[in-house]
């Protein structure tokens, strides 16, 4: 899927029926929507974003959110708050998928930017 020009989209049904590890949907100027999938004992990868934040959506699954030094488990319903600039990383720790949809403010990755796998994700980055 290419990114989207609407501007109005269930993006949990959107969230829920993805199968890619990340899915940039929408890149505008300030803010970015993407969809991600973490497969069962999976992760997203401790990473630091500088210069935006990050709020994290999870619509389906179960996993441990550690952000900076703190960790708590996240499932369906739950957000994350990532500030700029503080270590965070996510882990599947369910039975299926970890699912969501995350927003980053200002944009993290290249308009249209899919990656099917965590691996593929990481040779792109």
């Amino acid at each position: 899927m290419s990114e989207t020009d609407r501007l109005s989209l269930a993006v949990v049904d959107l969230a829920r029926e993805n199968e890619e590890f990340r899915k940039v949907l929408w890149t505008g100027e300030k803010t970015q929507l993407v969809l991600m999938a973490i497969p069962e004992g999976g992760e997203i990868g401790g990473e630091v974003h500088d210069g935006h934040d990050q709020l994290l959506y999870f619509v389906a699954g179960s996993g441990v959110a550690k952000i900076g030094e703190i960790e708590c488990d996240v499932a369906d319903g739950y957000v994350s708050i990532v500030p700029s600039g503080v270590f965070h990383n996510f882990r599947n720790t369910g039975t299926g998928m970890l699912k969501l949809f995350t927003t980053y403010s200002l944009p993290e990755r290249a308009p249209g930017t899919e990656h099917a796998t965590k691996a593929e994700a990481d040779t792109d980055a």
